[in-house]
């Protein structure tokens, strides 16, 4: 693991209100200790979303969240103020940028991302599952852009 993606997560556990409150009130080492918890889990969360076949990053009006198979991180903030969801997308995770598309109900309607890799190409209740490059084609043609974008490149 690279020595700045540990700084960056060191940092952002350091400056969680909670271990600053116990480091001001002088309780330095539960807090260190939670810190290190902390950066583990998001190490792990890192390590998933390079890992797993349709890991990727979704940023909205609704904030932004690191969708990682049975697991989703997200916050409120956009992905410029949730570092974990960047180092993701530095470290090569697909990023889906929603907050162009106009069309919301459009969006809603939308299949979700197979958990597994696996698609439900049968299926068309609302429930149904697709693989993470055909949502990608889909959200795209609703005017999503796309980082890191893992389809296979077109040759012309």
């Amino acid at each position: 693991m690279q020595t700045g993606v540990l700084r960056v997560l060191r940092a952002t556990a350091a400056s969680w209100w909670r271990h600053k409150e116990l480091r001001r009130t002088g309780q330095t080492a539960l807090a260190q200790r939670l810190e290190r918890q902390t950066v583990l889990r998001d190490l792990g969360y890192l390590k998933q979303a390079a890992s797993l076949p349709n890991a990727h990053v979704i940023c909205g009006e609704g904030g932004t969240f690191i969708h990682l198979g049975w697991t989703t991180v997200s916050t409120f903030a956009p992905i410029e103020r949730f570092p974990l969801a960047a180092l993701a997308v530095a470290r090569g995770t697909p990023f889906i940028d929603i907050r162009p598309i106009s069309d919301v109900i459009a969006f809603a309607n939308l299949p979700c991302v197979a958990r597994d890799g696996s698609a439900d190409p049968d299926s068309s209740d609302p429930g149904r599952s697709v693989s993470l490059t055909t949502y990608i084609d889909m959200v795209e043609g609703l005017g999503a852009r796309i980082i890191n974008d893992p389809r296979p490149r077109q040759s012309i």
